[in-house]
């Protein structure tokens, strides 16, 4: 069995990891952009529609903030008008099952909630 002290160690760097985690994926939105580009490339103006409630502006600064993480990759398409499309980086395809893994768990925990409100109306 470990020890008390190798424990907490492992504790504090699963707490420094998951923190280096969240200062990338931060916020509302960056997961939900990620989840999108994991299955096709997508316009600047199709992300828009696909991820409810996102201002034009918050949607550029967080395409800016994937690209600098080399998670997401911007590409200006040859057409009159300019149009931008971005793609998931290879890295970035590395967070593919943990986007799945949040969508299963947020399935699951609406079941519950649902579940639990039917139950109250009983």
């Amino acid at each position: 069995m470990k020890s008390e002290s190798i424990l907490i160690e492992d504790c504090s760097q699963t707490v420094l990891a998951i923190n280096d985690t969240m200062e990338i994926l931060g916020g509302k939105w960056k997961v939900l952009i990620i989840a999108c580009l994991c299955y096709q490339p997508m316009r600047y103006s199709e992300l828009l529609k696909k991820v409810q409630g996102i201002s034009g502006k918050m949607l550029s600064r967080e395409l800016k903030e994937l690209e600098v993480n080399g998670l997401i990759e911007r590409n200006v398409l040859a057409t009159s008008p300019v149009s931008v499309a971005y793609k998931i980086t290879e890295y970035g395809k590395s967070l593919k099952q943990l986007t799945q893994t949040i969508a299963e768990w947020g399935l699951q925990h609406r079941a519950r909630i649902l579940k639990g409100m039917r139950q109250e109306k009983v």
